[in-house]
C-alpha cells in the first residue's frame, strides 16, 4: 500500500466504517493524513446523520469533522447531561457529548507517588490542565468521582443485560 497514491488509498478509506478508520489512522504517518482528510468525515458524518445534521453540526473555528463526529457520537452513546464515562481505562466528565475535563484512571488511585510518574496521562487537547491537577491528588472529590463512574458504567452494563 505504500506504492499507492493517496487520492486511491483515500478511495480505499471511504469503504471503511468510523472505528475502522480510526484503527487505520494508527498504522503510520501516511495512513494518519489520509485518515484525517475533511471530506471523508463528513461524508462519514452526513452517512450516519443525515445532510440536515450535518449542516448545523459543521465544524467552526478549529474543530474538525473527526472532532464533530466523535462530539455527535459521544452524545448518541452517554446522552446530552453531565455524565462521567469511561472510555479504555480512563474517566472523563462529558456534557453534551464534550469532554469538559479528564478524570484520571484506575492506575492512578494509589496516592501521589504513583500519579508522579513519566507513563501518567496522555492528555487529550481539550483537557490539558485540568489532568494535571486531578492526578496530582488523590482528594475524597477523585474517590467520589471514580466511584460514581464505576457505578454508572456497572449500572449501563446491568441495563443492556436486562434489554438482551
Amino acid at each position: 500500500m505504500e506504492r499507492l497514491p493517496a487520492d486511491l488509498c483515500l478511495k480505499i478509506f471511504c469503504c471503511l466504517d468510523h472505528h475502522n478508520l480510526a484503527s487505520a489512522q494508527q498504522v503510520c504517518k501516511k495512513w494518519k493524513a489520509i485518515g484525517s482528510d475533511e471530506n471523508l468525515w463528513s461524508n462519514l458524518f452526513k452517512h450516519r446523520w443525515g445532510t440536515d445534521r450535518a449542516t448545523f453540526h459543521a465544524p467552526v473555528d478549529s474543530k474538525s469533522w473527526k472532532d464533530v463526529y466523535a462530539v455527535q457520537d459521544r452524545s448518541d452513546r452517554v446522552g446530552l447531561g453531565l455524565k462521567i464515562i469511561r472510555e479504555g481505562g480512563d474517566y472523563y466528565l462529558v456534557h453534551q457529548g464534550e469532554i469538559q475535563r479528564y478524570l484520571g484512571s484506575p492506575r492512578h488511585r494509589k496516592g501521589p507517588k504513583a500519579a508522579a510518574s513519566d507513563d501518567q496521562v496522555e492528555e487529550s487537547s481539550s483537557c490539558g490542565r485540568a489532568a494535571e491537577s486531578c492526578c496530582t491528588g488523590s482528594g475524597i472529590l477523585d474517590r467520589i468521582l471514580f466511584f460514581i463512574g464505576d457505578l454508572e458504567v456497572a449500572s449501563a452494563d446491568a441495563k443492556r443485560a436486562r434489554l438482551i
